[in-house]
């Protein structure tokens, strides 16, 4: 069952390539708890099907990157990208997008936490397998505020889109 607009978000980890070491996490790969990370703040998420792929490269994390200090002037404490990809594929698409310090490039390499958002898609007929369908949503407190999925293209989870909804 998809996660629904007032459902707050369920445990789950991720995982994040830090670049910089500092004190509590080491330089690499470090798995955090959503429910630590969300818990008193406001965060806009978007997911997508794959690191490196062209519409998620050329459309999808750029606009979010373009549109960062907008967001977070709209009071957005966070933005972060989940990708079913492991947490230094993640790592190096944030350095290709220049993503790093703007948007969290968070993994979610088994595609747990999306299943268990009920975001999970069956990519298999593209070599791909289990991935994440295309979405964006605002949480506050693990809340969910808002929820827009994309049955295709990049119009409704996009960083435009969410602007107009932060008002």
């Amino acid at each position: 069952m998809t996660i629904q607009i007032g459902d707050r978000l369920p445990e789950g980890t991720l995982a994040e390539f830090i670049e910089n070491e500092t004190a509590g996490c080491s330089l690499g790969p470090n798995t955090f708890q959503v429910a630590d990370l969300v818990k008193g703040k406001k965060i806009v998420i978007f997911g997508l099907p794959g690191a490196f792929t062209p519409g998620c490269s050329v459309q999808h994390v750029p606009g979010f990157v373009k549109h960062a200090d907008e967001i977070r002037a709209k009071g957005v404490d966070e933005i972060w990208c989940i990708s079913v990809n492991d947490a230094f594929v993640m790592g190096a698409w944030g350095r290709d997008q220049k993503a790093t310090g703007i948007v969290r490039m968070m993994a979610d390499g088994n595609a747990t936490f999306t299943r268990s958002l009920g975001l999970d898609n069956d990519y298999s007929a593209h070599g791909m397998g289990t991935r994440s369908k295309r979405y964006s949503m605002l949480v506050e407190d693990g809340v969910v505020k808002t929820l827009d999925i994309d049955a295709k293209g990049i119009d409704a989870s996009s960083a435009e889109s969410m602007l107009q909804k932060l008002g």
